[in-house]
């Protein structure tokens, strides 16, 4: 069953490479399954005929030469003009009859961005890769603590968004640390989130394109650089409490010693203590300062998305 959208322009974006196992089924599941929609497969360097096989099934082919799903995601965000996103893989993990139920949230303006839960229902059965299930274990723990939510599934690659979403986020990854980053971007800018859980499937065109320690330390850094970027106050608050803390450690001694012998005899200590305070105080400050810029930085968005908001219903 589809959902009658005669207004709504439904665009299915799938990122490729070397997918030509399974490229022709995605499209031709994804055709049925949203017959309304135009079909985008954006081909990353394939070596293997993926392009002409997603061609051949009825996909609207284009090419992304810097290698990478980020800037994949990147140039698809910023060339195509649709409603409705829905994005997928090209390897046949995600199931293309699950896309009226991912887009129907967005269509009803209930979300700007739909999860694809795989985590909650078969991923841990069908994944036969131990550290990529405690990765994605790791990611949503980190997620989740550092943020205050409860979201399901963080690495997830099948997702729907709303027009403003899309053309509201500004990609910076380059890599398979895109689904993080977005998540995160949502979470801060305060775009509704809706979780939709989905039967995953592993793949079946060879080995995955994810490699667990090279890719899992790049979505750690990303994690690390995000928080930094949009909890500053937090991030530089807890440094400082750390440096603050050893150097009440270190002080405490001397300070005990003094009040026996009326001597510093231990210098090298004290001026430690002095100088890890002094520290502690400037990460103190700098997580202000930085926090004082973020909230700013939120206002001026909520004024950019009221602003792409009008210029959208002028246009409608």
């Amino acid at each position: 069953m589809t959902y009658p959208t005669p207004h709504l322009r439904i665009a299915v974006l799938i990122p490729c490479y070397n997918e030509a196992a399974t490229i022709g089924e995605v499209v031709a599941g994804f055709r049925k399954a949203l017959p309304e929609a135009v079909i985008y497969v954006y081909d990353n360097n394939s070596t293997d005929g993926t392009a002409q096989i997603a061609a051949e099934a009825g996909a609207v082919v284009r090419h992304e030469p810097r290698q990478g799903k980020g800037n994949v995601v990147r140039r698809m965000f910023r060339e195509i003009d649709a409603d409705i996103y829905l994005m997928a893989d090209g390897d046949g993990t995600y199931p293309a009859q699950a896309a009226t139920e991912m887009v129907k949230p967005v269509m009803e303006g209930q979300a700007d961005m739909v999860i694809g839960d795989r985590l909650s229902t078969t991923y841990f059965s069908e994944n036969k890769r131990p550290l990529h299930n405690v990765g994605n274990k790791l990611v949503r723990s980190l997620i989740n603590r550092l943020w205050n939510v409860r979201i399901h599934d963080i690495m997830t690659g099948y997702r729907a968004f709303s027009r403003r979403y899309v053309k509201l986020f500004p990609v910076m990854s380059e890599g398979f640390e895109i689904e993080t980053e977005m998540t995160i971007h949502a979470l801060d800018k305060r775009f509704s989130i809706v979780e939709k859980p989905v039967e995953y499937s592993d793949r079946k065109g060879g080995e995955s394109k994810l490699s667990t320690v090279k890719d899992g330390f790049k979505i750690l850094k990303i994690i690390f650089s995000l928080f930094k970027d949009y909890r500053p106050m937090l991030f530089f608050g807890l440094m400082a409490a750390v440096l603050l803390g050893v150097s009440l450690i270190l002080f405490v001694p001397v300070l005990v010693e003094y009040m026996k012998i009326g001597l510093v005899p231990r210098f090298p200590t004290l001026i430690t203590s002095g100088f890890l305070a002094i520290a502690g105080l400037l990460s103190f400050f700098t997580g202000l300062c930085l926090d004082t810029i973020g909230s700013n930085d939120r206002k001026n968005f909520e004024l950019r998305l009221i602003s792409f908001e009008n210029e959208e219903h002028h246009q409608v």
